[in-house]
């Protein structure tokens, strides 16, 4: 049975992006910005951010509104006389649409669009409009259609109000359903058929996570705030050839690639989607299946764009997020990206355990970053064990497994021929040799901790 479809009226609700399947590419559009300075909110931040939001999606800024309010208006949020100065600048200004840098409820949404005029847009439908521009992947194509769906839902009366059977009138009166109760019947059928395909996304990514966990090699994810440099510092580190753009949400499909290290380790690198303050929650919800790969990560590097004066509250979204995604319990190191636009020197810092805790670095010019190898390296050897192991000169099949799967770190011959092997290797490695079937249990030695080195800061 195909999927019903979504009337092409509702399909068109608020998006930036320009028509599919057109051969002519859509002139910008003019985009009046509206920012509130309410209790809490440091306006001039929320501002830049807005601007940089509205450029990713592909409009530009022709003028912005400002004021100050204790609270939202419960009608228009803005108030009533703030709202009429809206429409004589959004008529002077000729703006295509009108966005507003807050959450706002339909009732007002709707009620603005009456007196300015213009389509209005609220934070939540442009960051999901830059989401629908960036998805690739069918995953992601999957989670976005769901998150603006479930936006949608509730804004639907605004196209239809002229056909709801409840204003009477002749025609309208009877049995069947409106149009209205029609497409959100549709909605709702669309919603159910999306969340049970990325149930079986989830469920094939869970299958391919699962498969890697049998391989020892600790996965590590970049996060941070979007445009941080995330996917500049992956190309660096893996030469991926990742987009990169300097737009707010450049990457949204997850990227993963093996990186090897100093001492024979290797690790999963994986790039992933930034965060944003105030990021809207049924982004959050769509892209669990994906943050999945942060959440079950062995360690994160919070990359934090060093050069951003709202770098402070920045870190501070990204913890946020991560805690809703049950991820703040994983160790991290902060990678204080874009030193070469501050002036530092690239720099190692550990706290009192000497475990690193930062590195600065230059994802661009490439400074710094043998310096974030070198802690990737260490990490990925901390805790481990050297275990030595002797095998007689028939268990050459079992000593090409362990140098195929494991870091073998010195290799001695005695004069019976026997093969001293000293192993570096985790639990799970440990546990993977021991339930070899060809290793017999008194080819084991002793084993000792490992004594890293220190790299200098």
């Amino acid at each position: 049975m195909n999927s019903p479809t979504i009337p092409a009226k509702a399909q068109a609700t608020n998006s930036l992006s320009a028509p599919r399947g057109s051969g002519r590419a859509r002139p910008r559009e003019r985009a009046l910005l509206v920012q509130l300075r309410l209790p809490g909110l440091d306006p001039d931040t929320e501002l830049e951010e807005l601007r940089l939001l509205v450029q990713s999606a592909g409009a530009d800024a022709c003028a912005v509104l400002t004021g100050r309010r204790e609270r939202p208006d419960v009608a228009t949020f803005l108030g009533k006389g703030k709202a009429e100065e809206l429409r004589d600048q959004a008529a002077s200004a000729q703006a295509d649409i009108v966005i507003v840098n807050h959450d706002l409820s339909p009732a007002q949404e709707r009620n603005l669009e009456k007196i300015a005029c213009c389509r209005v847009l609220d934070r939540n439908g442009l960051i999901l409009d830059i989401f629908a521009q960036r998805a690739r992947s069918h995953e992601g194509k999957l989670q976005v259609e769901l998150a603006q769906l479930e936006h949608l839902s509730t804004r639907l009366v605004r196209g239809w109000t002229h056909l709801e059977r409840q204003r009477g009138g002749i025609g309208l009166r009877g049995p069947g359903e409106t149009q209205l109760e029609t497409d959100r019947r549709l909605i709702r059928e669309r919603v159910k058929s999306l969340t049970r395909r990325l149930e079986k996304v989830r469920v094939q990514r869970h299958s391919r996570r699962k498969a890697r966990h049998k391989i020892p090699i600790p996965t590590v994810s970049l996060v941070g705030y979007t445009n941080a440099g995330k996917s500049t510092l992956f190309n660096r580190l893996t030469g991926a050839g990742v987009y990169v753009a300097d737009q707010l949400f450049a990457t949204l499909d997850p990227t993963m690639r093996h990186v090897s290290l100093a001492g024979n380790a290797e690790a999963i690198l994986a790039d992933t989607v930034g965060f944003i303050r105030h990021l809207p929650h049924q982004l959050v919800e769509a892209f669990k299946s994906t943050l999945e790969e942060v959440a079950e990560a062995d360690l994160l590097l919070h990359v934090v764009d060093g050069s951003s004066p709202e770098r402070r509250e920045q870190i501070e979204q990204v913890q946020k997020v991560l805690q809703e995604i049950e991820a703040d319990h994983i160790p991290q190191i902060m990678v204080f990206n874009k030193i070469d636009l501050t002036g530092e020197s690239p720099r190692l810092e550990r706290d009192e355990t000497g475990r690193v805790t930062r590195v600065s670095l230059s994802a661009v010019s490439g400074a710094g970053v043998e310096l974030l190898l070198e802690a990737l390296s260490e990490h990925t050897r901390r805790g481990r064990i050297t275990q030595r192991l002797c095998l007689p000169p028939v268990a050459g099949r079992l000593r090409a497994l362990i140098y195929e799967h494991l870091n073998v770190v010195q290799e001695t011959i005695t004069d019976d021929g026997e093969c001293l092997l000293d192993i570096e290797l985790s639990e799970p490695d440990l546990a993977w040799l021991r339930s070899l079937p060809d290793l017999r249990p008194e080819w084991l030695l002793g084993m000792e901790e490992p004594v890293l080195a220190r790299t200098g800061s």
